[in-house]
């Protein structure tokens, strides 16, 4: 039992388990990852140049290629048999250096730059986390590390990232269980054939202090060490009291560097400390009854921007992850690899987090707005493994490029939630409806306008004896090949089984019945392209995948929990069709183009049915246009963007009820036609640098978001909005290099996530930092 109490405003934010680094020191991780940063490098060998000092750094998108090497440029999943180029889907890679260059501290923060991506808002069923949308559906859980399934809500780091790639459209064929809209895959890094040591230092506006260190060594003849650390902290930039520090170790070796046999080990491990942040809630909470004309227009309240309606006695979150994988390769011949993944990893979050909510109409019948605690303790273990055998052969004159191997894996995921003393509704009214606000009500409602994080809120805070544990295995079959009949034509196809179980467990607890919902179903996904190569530098393809989602995908941490209501619905399954082309022009394929246009279908959507009982009948539909571009249009210039286009529409959302609960009266859903939410039609994203010189680049780059819905009745939205960002880097010399970044140039007041009808989340506001980049 933890007792709360209050604490003395400052500048710096208190968590309610780890202390804020504050201006001289730093806590006692942190300590240790700096003492790594300088341990004695004086007699380390120079690290061969990677690449010309008037050189930029490289994009990929979509196929785009690495014009520092020779060759096509591929996924670094095996999956993918083919070079991007000639791969039949929309697939965007955004590289370490494009990280780097536009400032990114997070996985959100990097996604920034690629249209069609969206980040949804947390709520109570939905955890705090990188809670991301692609192509209009919850990709929550559909994030991978090299290939494997990184389950459990989780806010991640970029520090020890080679880089993202993003898969448009049906991804189950490659993963697995998943949402109908995409994955992301993060490659880690890992050991290199030669030394190096590289450090960042940055200092910035908003307490912004970020150190990051990049180690590696080679170890006799066949082996190699890389050790990537990092500690970090800041607030956030135009909100009051939001902010955390985090701090991560990554080391990496490698055995048989030159040799057929190769074995990666691997850890990553990432602490956080934050109060997380509230948002600002919608205004127009009625719809129907005396108050309809109180409504406001959609958007979230006009209130100053740094209005946090949290309570810093209060809030927390505190995160911790670990991740340990073992990666061994095999080469029987150049033609021929068999490969071994076998991952264990513990990720665990806890926190008690503030949600503004006027569901009911505070704060536009009485100007106050209740302070709704969402609580989670959550710890998700992992354990996969996959084995594939990958490579090519020839037969009647016809090329194959395959991929075939087996996944296993068990996810256990235990979930529960914090109590209060003496409770956190209005004690005047016995619940969530706030005529007044301050001392009267425990400080549980505050005003609309001006709250104070720093109410004296002082009250028992205890773990609830109501514990919920999900249990998920599955296995799984996959096969994939790439057979080219021709120089013009290839046939890219794909097929998986899975056999998928996953089981929920609530314990009685007093006079509550015990709780037990199943779901053992099995499920085959396909994907299949046909491409045509009118020229070697470019493809024309058109493509058909599917997707399933079962119950309880989320194994126990997310949005799509089980029930009992839903354990027998069958898995919801998406369709994609694809037009698109991918093309290198300019000399040397140094500029990389891609347009598709595809629809998607989900005819068996979990919806009420005429009876009341819910039912696989609900029909939603996407259709889409997608442009991307990057690469150097000039030996001094780089480009990185694209634009999407979408448009999903809610054809049949079932049936609501239109009569009472003791006399239902069951009748097609009003929502019917309504887009999605989470989802703008139009979306746009441009990174672009200049070399004006050996020395001296500048770059900058824009966003556009058009407005998004939070919610189905599309009754509450976000506004579009459009951001800007800049960037100026100086090399000093080959070993010292600094850079300069200002986010949000134009102080621009947007929100940029949503989902949940209560209330939006605050775009950060103008901030700049100031890196120090160093090679020992």
């Amino acid at each position: 039992m933890t007792t709360i109490t209050q604490q003395a405003s400052s500048t710096f934010i208190k968590s309610k388990k780890h202390s804020r680094l504050s201006a001289p020191s730093l806590s006692a991780p942190a300590l240790a990852v700096l003492a790594t940063l300088a341990m004695p490098l004086a007699y380390a060998e120079d690290a061969p140049a990677l690449a010309d000092e008037a050189s930029l750094p490289k994009v990929v998108i979509n196929a785009g290629a690495d014009r520092s090497v020779q060759g096509p440029i591929r996924a670094s999943s095996d999956k993918f048999t083919a070079p991007l180029l000639d791969t039949p889907k929309s697939i965007t890679v955004v590289t370490s250096e494009t990280i780097s260059q536009t400032g990114a501290v997070s996985l959100t923060d990097a996604l920034r730059t690629v249209p069609g991506i969206t980040i949804g808002a947390a709520e109570g069923g939905n955890p705090v986390g990188d809670n991301l949308f692609i192509r209009g559906y919850n990709a929550q859980t559909d994030t991978y590390v090299d290939g494997i399934r990184d389950s459990g809500s989780q806010s991640r780091e970029i520090f020890a990232i080679e880089q993202i790639e993003v898969v448009k459209g049906p991804n189950s064929a490659l993963g697995g269980r998943s949402s109908a809209g995409g994955g992301i895959n993060i490659v880690t890094k890992t050991a290199k054939e030669y030394d190096f040591n590289n450090a960042t230092v940055g200092i910035g506006t908003d307490q912004y202090r970020r150190v990051t260190g990049d180690l590696n060594r080679v170890l006799g003849n066949n082996a190699a060490f890389r050790l990537n650390v990092m500690a970090h902290e800041n607030n956030i930039a135009g909100r009051n009291v939001v902010g955390g520090d985090r701090w991560g170790i990554a080391p990496s070796i490698t055995f048989g560097l030159n040799g057929p046999t190769r074995a990666t080990l691997s850890y990553y491990h990432m602490e956080s400390s934050e109060i997380p942040d509230t948002g600002i809630p919608f205004n127009n909470p009625f719809t129907t009854g005396p108050n309809l004309a109180r409504n406001g227009g959609g958007t979230p309240y006009t209130v100053d921007r740094e209005a946090f309606y949290g309570l810093v006695n209060r809030d927390f979150r505190d995160t911790e992850t670990d991740v340990a994988t073992v990666d061994l390769r095999h080469e029987f011949s150049p033609s021929l690899t068999l490969r071994n993944v076998t991952r264990y990893g513990k990720s665990g979050q806890d926190y008690v987090w503030t949600q503004p909510d006027s569901s009911i109409g505070n704060a536009a019948l009485y100007g106050t707005v209740w302070r709704r605690a969402n609580t989670r303790i959550v710890d998700t273990e992992t354990v996969a493994n996959s084995t594939s055998l990958g490579g090519t052969w020839n037969t009647a004159g016809i090329k194959h490029s395959f991929n075939v191997g087996v996944e296993f894996s068990r996810e256990q995921t235990d979930r529960g939630t914090y109590v209060f003393s003496p409770g956190t509704n209005n004690p005047l009214t016995g619940n969530s409806t706030c005529p007044t606000s301050g001392a009267p009500t425990l400080y549980n409602c505050t005003t609309l306008v001006n709250p104070n994080p720093y109410d004296p809120w002082v009250t028992t805070r205890s773990k609830s004896p109501t514990l919920t544990s999900v249990d998920t295995t599955t296995r799984a079959v996959y096969g994939f090949d790439t057979i080219e009949f021709s120089p013009q034509w290839q046939l890219n196809l794909g097929a998986r089984w899975d056999d998928f179980r996953t089981e929920l467990n609530t314990p009685a607890v007093g006079a509550t019945a015990a709780t037990r919902a199943l779901v053992d179903t099995s499920f085959d996904t396909y994907q299949a392209g046909l491409v045509y190569k009118p020229k070697a530098n470019g493809s024309i393809y058109l493509s058909w995948a599917t997707s399933a989602t079962p119950p309880g995908n989320d194994g126990g941490d997310g949005l799509d929990a089980l029930t009992v209501a839903i354990q027998n619905l069958q898995p919801q399954v998406s369709r994609n069709i694809e037009l698109g082309t991918k093309w290198e022009v300019l000399p040397g394929g140094r500029l990389s183009l891609s347009a598709a246009v595809f629809k998607s279908d989900m005819d068996n959507a979990r919806v009420t049915a005429p009876d009341g009982t819910t039912q696989n009948v609900g029909r939603k539909e996407l259709k889409g246009v997608e442009l991307g571009f990057s690469g150097r249009v000039t030996p001094a210039w780089t480009v990185f963007g694209g634009y999407t286009y979408l448009d999903g529409v809610i054809a049949d959302n079932g049936f609501v009820n239109t009569g009472s609960t003791a006399a239902p009266v069951w009748t097609p859903s009003p929502f019917n036609g309504n887009a999605f939410p989470t989802t703008p039609k139009h979306s746009a994203s441009l990174w672009t640098t200049y070399a004006l010189n050996k020395a001296f680049t500048i770059g900058g780059g824009a966003n556009f978001a058009d407005r998004q819905f939070a919610n189905i009745n599309n009754t509450k939205y976000a506004p579009a909005y459009t951001r800007f960002d800049a960037m100026a880097s100086y090399t000093y010399s080959p070993n010292v290099s600094f850079q300069l970044n200002i986010q949000n140039l134009t102080d621009k007041l947007y929100f940029d996530r949503v989902s949940s009808p209560h209330y939006a989340g605050v775009g950060a506001g103008r901030s700049a930092s100031l890196m120090a980049n160093l090679k020992f």
